[in-house]
């Protein structure tokens, strides 16, 4: 009965705080303090303090301001124009032609990047107004590109799998390594939903590019090389075991600024802009983990993670049945929060019921990133669906449905995780025996 009681005190008092437009992390701290005065005797003042210090300082995170760094350096060059020149030649035969630039593109700028709202930005700009000009469905432009997006969630650097492997203790270069596999085949089921529906539609008639020469596709291809090269710096350092999460992203920043340097797009105001930007953006994570730390201290002292982890296991559920009910859960919750303040939210309570059931963390952490994926294009808060909006002028419904086969796929990803967990384990078992 005491469990149910701070079960619903907790809720009460965490969504009358977002109700009222506090931050996400001020809210998270402000349930956690309520749960200590009244479950606990222990100083809540001092243990806040020592928390937010412990969570702040940790070395894990330093990666991700530097993470955010390197997306807005990249966010400000020439990036996508030249992605959009390399890749065009080579995809405008494929079926579905040209479109499949939004989904390779976003892939690529994924790498580097770790941002789907960043990814979204860089290629959409460039992406859109040239997808138009050709006559391409409107709402295949824009359902592509609002779910190929959401892959600078899970293909690393991404900063939901850092935030998630903070919230969870585990390794942060394991849970890149595990993002790399699933998210090349989202993206490959992405392009084939999309040379299927050319092939079907009997409205797709966007206009015939002009052929080119295998050699003149071999010259177009030079624009890949700066990016291809970053991308090999920052994964290949970690995957060699020359460098650390973090120094590869130290790495990431200082080759983002020779490209925006020799891009010529590399100004004091440029600069500054990038600073600012991922100085505004770290602080928000950084705050909401923060939050989140105070407020699993705070259960844990009440024993509610523990007392729901046994209610679960008392059902006596199933490794899939958990796995489905947990799928259902992030669906409905990601329809009011963003991804990394799901996670951050949630790990507390469901982190027991994972390892109570036997699931490998490393694998639950990128069956959560594509369940958190969905959020980013889910009504009536996704993110992505507001930068579309404010890039196509389109009302929020369009550019919902438009990406609802994108969601789809989404999910039968998730299932493709549940059949083949080896898609998600293979590499990081394979950095484990490689180099050190």
């Amino acid at each position: 009965m005491t469990e149910l009681y701070a079960i619903v005190l907790f809720l009460f008092v965490l969504f009358l705080l977002l109700g009222t437009g506090v931050w996400v992390g001020v809210a998270l701290m402000g349930v956690a303090w309520v749960g200590m005065e009244l479950f606990t005797s222990r100083p809540v003042g001092d243990t806040m303090i020592t928390t937010i210090w412990a969570t702040s300082s940790s070395w894990t995170l330093t990666a991700l301001p530097l993470f955010i760094w390197m997306g807005e350096i990249l966010y400000r060059t020439r990036l996508s124009e030249d992605m959009f020149r390399g890749l065009s030649p080579w995809l405008a035969r494929l079926p579905g032609g040209l479109v499949h630039t939004n989904i390779v593109g976003c892939t690529v700028f994924a790498a580097v990047s770790g941002s789907s709202a960043a990814t979204l930005t860089t290629v959409g700009k460039m992406s859109i107004p040239e997808l138009r000009a050709r006559k391409y469905p409107e709402h295949i432009v824009i359902g592509t590109l609002a779910g190929a997006a959401t892959l600078g969630l899970m293909i690393p650097p991404s900063l939901a799998l850092i935030v998630y492997g903070v919230a969870v203790n585990q390794s942060i270069t394991e849970l890149f390594f595990a993002g790399v596999l699933p998210g090349l085949v989202l993206a490959l089921m992405f392009m084939g939903y999309v040379a299927a529906y050319s092939v079907i539609s009997k409205g797709w008639a966007p206009t015939i590019e002009t052929a080119m020469s295998f050699g003149d596709k071999l010259k177009n291809s030079r624009f890949l090389i700066p990016v291809i090269c970053l991308i090999l710096v920052v994964i290949g350092s970690m995957y060699t075991g020359i460098a650390t999460a973090t120094e590869a992203a130290a790495f990431g920043v200082i080759g983002s600024l020779i490209l925006a340097a020799g891009q010529g797009s590399l100004n004091w105001n440029s600069f500054r802009e990038s600073l600012m930007g991922a100085t505004r953006t770290s602080a928000m994570i950084m705050l909401i983990l923060a939050g989140a730390a105070f407020l699993k201290l705070s259960m844990g002292f009440t024993g509610l993670p523990r007392a729901l982890a046994d209610g679960i296991g008392a059902l006596e559920l199933s490794r899939f049945e958990l796995l489905m009910a947990l799928l259902v859960f992030y669906i409905i919750l990601g329809m009011f929060l963003d991804g990394i303040s799901s996670v951050v939210l949630t790990m507390a309570v469901v982190e027991p019921m994972v390892v109570e059931a036997g699931i490998d963390l490393i694998w639950f952490g990128i069956f959560v990133i594509v369940v958190v994926e969905m959020a980013q294009i889910t009504p009536p808060i996704g993110f992505n669906l507001f930068v579309l909006q404010g890039m196509t002028g389109h009302e929020m419904g369009y550019i919902a449905k438009s990406a609802l086969p994108m969601f789809m796929i989404m999910v039968l990803m998730c299932f493709v995780l549940i059949w083949f967990p080896d898609l998600a384990l293979w590499l990081p078992e394979n950095l484990r025996q490689g180099p050190q």
